[in-house]
This record gives structure tokens, C-alpha cells and sequence, in this order.
């Protein structure tokens, strides 16, 4: 069964939802109301993948903007929006 919980650092930096499968992979999402997405929004994805290490398997931040794209290591932006649209 997969754990959801909220991961935030000693510096402030976080990610709204960290999905753990037991103790083998973490996995997790940043939300951004932005319609841009840069590096500086992965932060605290990048914090939560030091912490976990091996066991993290990838990082997604959801935002408003046009474009999927990847951010190297298992990060990925992807537009809210697919959210809703068929695949």
C-alpha cells in the first residue's frame, strides 16, 4: 500500500506530495500555479532525492503552462491539465 506524506527540508524547500511503497520507492509530485517551470522549481524534489536515494524513483512538478519536459534524474514537468485529458 502506498504511504502519501508531505516531505519538507531544514532549509524551507519541500514537495507537496511524496508517495512512499514501502520502504523500496519514494516518488513525488510539486504543484505550481506558474505558467513557466525552471530548476529552481524542482528544489525540493532534489532535497527529498538525497534524502531517499536509491530509493527514489521520480519527481513530477505539475504546473499551468503548455509543454511536458524532462529535467534529468526522473524529474519531469508535466501540465496539470493532462490531468483531465484523454491520453
Amino acid at each position: 500500500m502506498a504511504n502519501p506524506v508531505h516531505f519538507r527540508a531544514r532549509d524551507g524547500f519541500e514537495a507537496d506530495l511524496v508517495i512512499e511503497r514501502g520502504a523500496t520507492a519514494v516518488a513525488a509530485i510539486e504543484v505550481k500555479s506558474a505558467t513557466t517551470v525552471t530548476t529552481a522549481d524542482f528544489r525540493g524534489l532534489r532535497k527529498l532525492q538525497e534524502a531517499t536515494g536509491k530509493r527514489f524513483a521520480g519527481g513530477v512538478v505539475l504546473y499551468d503552462g503548455e509543454t511536458r519536459a524532462g529535467f534529468g534524474e526522473g524529474m519531469y514537468a508535466v501540465v496539470i491539465r493532462a490531468l483531465w485529458e484523454p491520453l
